[in-house]
């Protein structure tokens, strides 16, 4: 009870004021309870936000926590090693069986792969002879310049042309042959020089990106290197002799006007057991083997490329040309033929052509010879 105050006159607003004189503290419930509800709902959004963010953010933090405390494999490089017995004057005990034999069985899948993949989406135009001496008269590009200032035009044939055949004068079919070839050898030479150079970019790195382990683990199933040996990848990874390369492809195409050449754009002559391949007249009974055939001659090049340096037969000319590389720096094709003995079944009657055609014809001329840029990352090749 209020002392001093009716209840029945009363009414709730003088209550109120009485109250608060008295020192209740008054409030209305539904205004409270608005109230609490505003910051629950503040809270649940709050640790709803705190939730959404670190589950949003734990898949990119464990990925860079792992780059930063998980090291990079370490690739042994042991060429540093065998340079410097080169340079000491003491011989190198090369194991020919550093290279295993097995890696044969990545043969046509990994190997060839890429390159038939490429060649699918081909469809090269033959131009007949005519057209390409004037096309070759409007470019200047004749082999007396390239032989003089060792540059060639960046010319593209995509076929032989079908009068190579009947072109009487030899002179004149021979330098249409090696005009055709020259460029698409130098092209697939820049493209394995630029490997190259990025093997050795990643190889002088203290560790390596995880990019890099990934172009690594390419190029191991590109040139067939089973086991992952960096010395290996580095005597597979390097080019073929210009001078070399048109001699096989003018021994196994007679300079061009032979069958495979003419309807299969095959340039070397190299063997298949798959259905893209044309049958030899001259096969044996039961033999099952064909040539292999192209859309165009470039991935013939390719292929061809790609078979010298992974092929168990050409173990020894890839040592020599490893050894080559570390006491001259340039490599000497009419050493390097005498390892191709296993190109072909006369054995070392063929790499005695080769030397024939090389010298005869002068192909040395052409192994340091460029061929003008198609792109900023060739020109800082030449």
């Amino acid at each position: 009870m209020l002392k001093g105050v009716s209840l029945k006159s009363i009414d709730i607003k003088s209550l109120r004021k009485i109250l608060l004189k008295k020192g209740f503290l008054i409030s209305r419930k539904s205004v409270l309870n608005k109230k609490n509800s505003l910051i629950n709902l503040y809270k649940i959004s709050f640790a709803s936000l705190l939730i959404i963010l670190f589950f949003y953010l734990l898949p990119p933090t464990h990925t860079y926590l792992s780059k930063i405390f998980t090291p990079n494999p370490e690739i042994e490089n042991a060429s540093n090693k065998k340079l410097s017995l080169v340079l000491e004057g003491k011989s190198l005990d090369l194991d020919l069986n550093d290279e295993n034999d097995s890696d044969q069985d990545l043969v046509y899948q990994e190997l060839y792969g890429e390159v038939t993949e490429e060649d699918s989406l081909e469809s090269g135009v033959r131009l007949n002879a005519s057209v390409l001496y004037q096309l070759f008269e409007d470019t200047n590009y004749n082999l007396r310049d390239v032989r003089l200032n060792k540059i060639a035009k960046p010319v593209e044939i995509g076929k032989l042309p079908y009068e190579l055949k009947e072109i009487q004068n030899v002179k004149k079919r021979k330098e249409l042959f090696i005009q055709i070839v020259l460029p698409l050898i130098l092209e697939e030479n820049n493209k394995i020089l630029l490997d190259r150079k990025k093997l050795f970019a990643i190889l002088n790195k203290n560790n390596n990106s995880n990019s890099d382990n990934e172009w690594l683990n390419k190029k191991f199933k590109q040139y067939g290197v089973l086991k992952k040996d960096i010395p290996t990848l580095k005597r597979r990874m390097d080019i073929i002799p210009v001078s070399m390369a048109i001699a096989q492809a003018a021994k196994e195409t007679g300079w061009g006007t032979s069958r495979f050449a003419l309807e299969g754009n095959a340039l070397f002559g190299q063997w298949t057991y798959t259905d893209k391949g044309i049958k030899p007249a001259a096969a044996e009974a039961g033999t099952t083997h064909k040539v292999m055939m192209f859309n165009v001659l470039k991935s013939s090049v390719r292929a061809y490329a790609r078979n010298l340096n992974t092929h168990n037969s050409y173990k020894k000319m890839r040592y020599a040309r490893a050894i080559q590389r570390d006491n001259e720096g340039n490599l000497n094709s009419l050493e390097l033929v005498n390892y191709l003995d296993n190109y072909a079944e006369t054995g070392k009657k063929y790499t005695e052509t080769l030397k024939k055609i090389i010298e005869q014809n002068s192909l040395t001329d052409f192994d340091d010879v460029k061929i003008l840029p198609s792109s900023e990352a060739i020109k800082n090749l030449i």
